[in-house]
């Protein structure tokens, strides 16, 4: 007997409530109408008295000139415009490959004297590195003096078939010399002073910075040892890493707008100059290569860089960024459709740049679209749908049909109002 009690008590309150609603959808409204049989009104009361938004059956909104002011309400249009799609990236400065050189002897020798002897100094081409002692290299400018003088005896000799051209002998000494790496400078010194230099001096084949110094003063040297690397930072190169979905848009030759992050203010301009083959598949991102002038060696090797990349212009169907609501499986444009009418339309994006979304299905040409306020219309439109539902749902359930037994779940045959009780059999104890 304790057990049934609470789930009767339940039981009454629940029939209690019902009661109330039907007996309130009975009531005669001010025409003499039942609410039962009053259509559904899907109307919102508004705020601070305020008359609401009207919501048609298929989720247009219908707005009054005055509610259009005062929900702020503003509008754009759908049209066919020239869209260009930035792409934003994040990339790292390198040091540009073409530019990079190395001084490698190709003989064995000595260091007597080193002039360029620290990481990161600045050489200009031909400006001296070290001078080398090769015992090679004496013994070579010696055949050299030495062809110099038989040069000029040869065509003289009496002996049949000896006679040759005159200057073979010194100019396979001096292309000898060449093979080292000695230049016509320094050949032409030992010709003039007719003595071999003890030792000779390596110059800087190009212009740039010591990146990478591996020789010090009195090592020995070995043919092909790195002595330095040198690198000409005049341009550089931005390692960018562009995402899956943008890789499409980016060309060889696109424009690309330079944001240092460490030089505030000032912005750089380079072009794409290669695009990579392969995609990293753990960062779903393909390499491109941006070319930059560097003017003042202001960008240093490793710095961070903003890069916006620009595709080539194409005219595409738009719509201002604002006018589109996007939501987890859809995305809504509303389109005025005249006299405060706004329907939500169901539309198909593109891509998406600074100002404005492509629409690739679901508007038209000209058409007048929502740029503000959104939310609030497609709240009311959901509610409006709701709301006519429940009401439609009401009209035709069994509460204005049957006047005697509520069906609920769990508790079928409970008798409605005005229902005599039926007798339930004593609980056994």
């Amino acid at each position: 007997m304790k057990r049934l009690l609470p789930k009767v008590a339940i039981g009454v309150v629940v029939v209690a409530v019902v009661a109330i609603v039907i007996a309130r959808m009975s009531r005669p409204h001010a025409d003499g109408v039942p609410q039962s049989q009053r259509p559904a009104d899907t109307s919102m009361a508004g705020m601070a008295g305020t008359p609401g938004m009207n919501s048609g059956g298929n989720g247009a909104v219908t707005l009054t000139p005055a509610q259009i002011t005062q929900f702020g309400i503003t509008f754009g249009t759908a049209d066919v415009r020239m869209l260009k799609d930035d792409i934003r990236a994040i990339g790292v400065v390198t040091v540009d490959e073409t530019r990079l050189t190395q001084v490698v002897p190709r003989f064995t020798g000595f260091v007597e004297r080193l002039y360029v002897n620290a990481t990161g100094q600045h050489v200009r081409r031909g400006e001296p590195l070290l001078d080398v002692y090769a015992p090679d290299l004496v013994a070579a400018q010696r055949e050299l003096l030495l062809a110099q003088r038989l040069d000029g005896q040869i065509g003289e000799s009496p002996v049949p078939g000896a006679a040759g051209r005159p200057g073979d002998l010194m100019e396979a000494a001096k292309q000898r010399l060449r093979q080292w790496a000695i230049s016509d400078a320094q050949i032409d010194t030992v010709l003039r002073s007719g003595q071999p230099q003890r030792v000779l001096t390596l110059y800087a084949p190009s212009n740039g910075v010591v990146l990478d110094r591996k020789v010090v003063q009195g090592q020995a040297l070995m043919a092909g040892a790195e002595l330095y690397t040198i690198a000409d930072l005049s341009t550089v190169w931005l390692d960018v890493r562009v995402r899956e979905i943008d890789a499409a848009a980016v060309h060889v030759g696109s424009a690309a707008d330079v944001a240092m992050t460490g030089l505030v203010g000032h912005e750089l301009s380079g072009q794409v100059a290669y695009v990579y083959p392969m995609l990293d598949s753990v960062a779903r991102a393909v390499r491109v290569r941006v070319a930059v002038p560097n003017l003042g060696e202001l960008l240093k090797p490793g710095m961070y860089a903003t890069v916006r990349l620009a595709s080539p212009v194409r005219r595409a169907l738009t719509v201002p960024n604002d006018a589109v609501l996007r939501g987890g499986d859809r995305n809504i444009v509303f389109v005025d459709m005249g006299g405060g009418k706004l329907m939500p339309h169901d539309v198909e994006l593109g891509r998406i740049t600074d100002t404005f979304t492509e629409v690739l299905a679901g508007l038209e040409p000209g058409q007048r679209v929502v740029t503000s306020a959104q939310f609030l219309l497609d709240s009311e439109s959901n509610l409006g749908e709701v709301m006519k539902s429940m009401m439609s749902q009401m009209n035709a359930g069994d509460m204005s049909k049957n006047a005697g037994t509520v069906d609920m779940p769990g508790m079928s045959g409970m008798p409605a109002k005005g229902a005599a009780p039926s007798k339930a059999p004593p609980a056994k104890r």
